[in-house]
């Protein structure tokens, strides 16, 4: 099993631990991961969030898989692009609005994987589409919302599948 890490990136609002990152977590201890959840709340700058977890990146030099929602996703994939990241797993992310530094994305890790909500009334699934797109990303789009509180089995079944993606690619040394 390769060495790395994996990180979970809240959203503007949140706290490092709520239902989803727990969920997530779960699946994570199945692949032998724990799931680190740096707090991020005393900052609402989108971009300062993204130095702080560079300086976190900074601190360990193995590869880290990194996970995301909403601010937390434009967070995890902006730092991506300059940190030692082979993927990323990004939940209603925040991109292309107002406010955020960054919305072209170059030098994405070779796995992206996006689950976005039809019915987000936070960040357009148009958003995720484009991104997407873009990126020639992975991208599911489920009948749920900005929170995707109604997937929580869903979002267990994809991060799992992404995972043992991520870790064969590692292996490989992709």
């Amino acid at each position: 099993m390769p060495d790395c890490r994996l990180l979970w990136c809240h959203g503007s609002l949140s706290q490092p631990w709520g239902t989803k990152s727990l969920a997530l977590a779960d699946v994570a201890g199945e692949f032998g991961l724990t799931m680190e959840g740096p707090d991020f709340s005393d900052l609402a700058d989108p971009d300062e969030r993204v130095e702080r977890l560079l300086a976190i990146l900074a601190e360990d030099d193995r590869p880290a898989i990194l996970t995301g929602s909403s601010m937390g996703g434009y967070v995890a994939a902006a730092a991506s692009m300059r940190a030692k990241v082979p993927a990323i797993f990004l939940l209603a992310p925040a991109f292309y609005l107002p406010g955020y530094a960054v919305h072209v994305f170059p030098g994405l890790p070779g796995r992206v994987t996006v689950v976005h909500g039809w019915n987000d009334d936070v960040v357009p699934a148009d958003n995720a589409i484009r991104f997407a797109r873009t990126h020639k990303a992975t991208l599911h789009v489920l009948d749920d919302g900005h929170r995707l509180e109604a997937s929580t089995e869903t979002l267990g079944i994809l991060f799992a599948r992404f995972l043992a993606r991520a870790m064969a690619d590692l292996e490989k040394g992709a």
